[in-house]
């Protein structure tokens, strides 16, 4: 009796554009930006783009992801990165261009380069990941730090009086009449991965439907410099980050319009 040869069907496997850390670990270990690049990745090769894209990095602890995505690579000086996209869009419409950004390098040194590129409805997708500090520099306060936060700055955590309110990007992003889509999900959870897989295939279609500007914030962990355990870091962001940073999409329309003093009021709104 002659048994039959077993088969072996392919489950899962590294995403084609994954180059898979060619210089080694840049992150601590239960950093989510390994989690990031594969979710990047992933739908690049589903969204058939990869061949067309080019990635635009800045400064901090993504600095390295780009390296590991298997696209042209532009990296650009700190917090420039949506004014460096806008140029390479319009030189190169038949592109798809989009950002790889930290919190800092985005909504920090990069505030007017992103509102300015919102508002013009850039043709380009920016990602910003959210791990609520400046993990590059020393964990220090950034303006994605969640009240009551414990950073190298805010010993005895983020206070509002004292420290401010922390800025949600999805939101003020969404707000700008130039943005076709924005939203913010995280890594903290298979679901939740999953979830944000379908925000940023979302946010690529609006570029390559040429709706208008798109943007995905990230919630992502930082055990190093929250001072916790890679699992009790997941278990911040679920229980505490969300919180003040709700995950969902903020906005999504088919097409910018622009607003004229014709637009009816509550179009407008």
């Amino acid at each position: 009796m002659v048994k039959e040869a077993a088969v072996k069907n392919e489950v899962v496997a590294l995403p084609k554009s994954y180059l898979r850390d060619p210089f080694g670990s840049w992150w601590c270990v239960g950093c989510g930006y390994p989690l990031i690049i594969r979710l990047v990745c992933e739908v690049l090769d589903e969204t058939g783009v990869a061949g067309d894209a080019i990635v635009i990095g800045g400064s901090g602890c993504h600095t390295g992801m780009p390296f590991a995505i298997n696209v042209d690579f532009a990296p650009i000086a700190h917090g420039r990165g949506p004014d460096s996209a806008s140029a390479i869009k319009r030189l190169r419409p038949d592109r798809f261009v989009f950002t790889l950004q930290g919190d800092g390098d985005c909504i920090a040194i990069g505030t007017e380069s992103l509102v300015q590129a919102a508002a013009r409805g850039e043709l380009i997708t920016v990602i910003m990941t959210n791990n609520g500090c400046y993990g590059n520099t020393g964990g220090q306060m950034a303006p994605t730090t969640a009240l009551k936060q414990v950073t190298a700055t805010t010993s005895d955590g983020r206070d509002a009086e004292l420290h401010g309110l922390p800025i949600r990007a999805a939101e003020l992003v969404a707000a700008l009449d130039g943005t076709a889509y924005s939203a913010r999900g995280s890594v903290s959870s298979p679901a939740n991965y999953q979830r944000t897989k379908k925000y940023l295939k979302a946010a690529f279609q609006k570029q390559l439907d040429r709706a208008g500007f798109s943007f995905v914030e990230i919630v992502s962990m930082c055990p190093v410099n929250w001072r916790l355990s890679p699992l009790e870091s997941l278990r911040q962001i679920d229980e505490e980050v969300v919180r003040q940073f709700p995950l969902g999409e903020f906005k999504n329309v088919e097409r910018v319009r622009p607003v004229t003093a014709e637009t009816p009021r509550a179009q407008r709104e």
